[in-house]
């Protein structure tokens, strides 16, 4: 079995808001991700395949094909958007780390049978250098 890797970066905003509690609870709970203004983040988002390289090629998944599918289904949905308001997929959500990984691998797991055998392994998303997420599916 070979895990193989690919890492993306998009810029993206959002909030961190419970409309079902105030302000000052938001504000306690979630600091300046609460801000009412929005705050942004560099995210790197690494996601890693698993099976047999294919006796023809040599490859687990073509890195290439798969970085065409994470930039058409993730990249270009959220680069420079606002995740609260500007992605689809996230609509009617917490728009936390957690929830825009569990998204990503709803995404990649439905597309990836196009271009390979590979099973879905990890989805990691770094929201900043020291803070990030790893999803391994449900």
């Amino acid at each position: 079995m070979i895990y193989i890797s690919r890492q993306e970066h998009f810029n993206a905003a959002h909030k961190l808001n419970n409309p079902k509690w105030s302000e000052e609870r938001n504000r306690e709970v979630f600091g300046p991700c609460a801000n009412t203004n929005w705050h942004g983040h560099n995210y790197d988002l690494i996601v890693t395949v698993k099976g047999d390289p294919d006796p023809e090629t040599g490859f687990v998944v073509d890195l290439k094909a798969l970085s065409d599918l994470l930039r058409i289904h993730i990249t270009d949905q959220v680069d420079h958007k606002n995740l609260n308001l500007d992605v689809p997929f996230m609509a009617g959500q917490m728009a936390s780390t957690e929830n825009l990984a569990i998204a990503f691998w709803q995404i990649i797991e439905r597309e990836l049978p196009a271009i390979t055998l590979a099973r879905l392994h990890c989805v990691k998303l770094y929201e900043t250098p020291r803070n990030f997420v790893e999803y391994y599916g449900a």
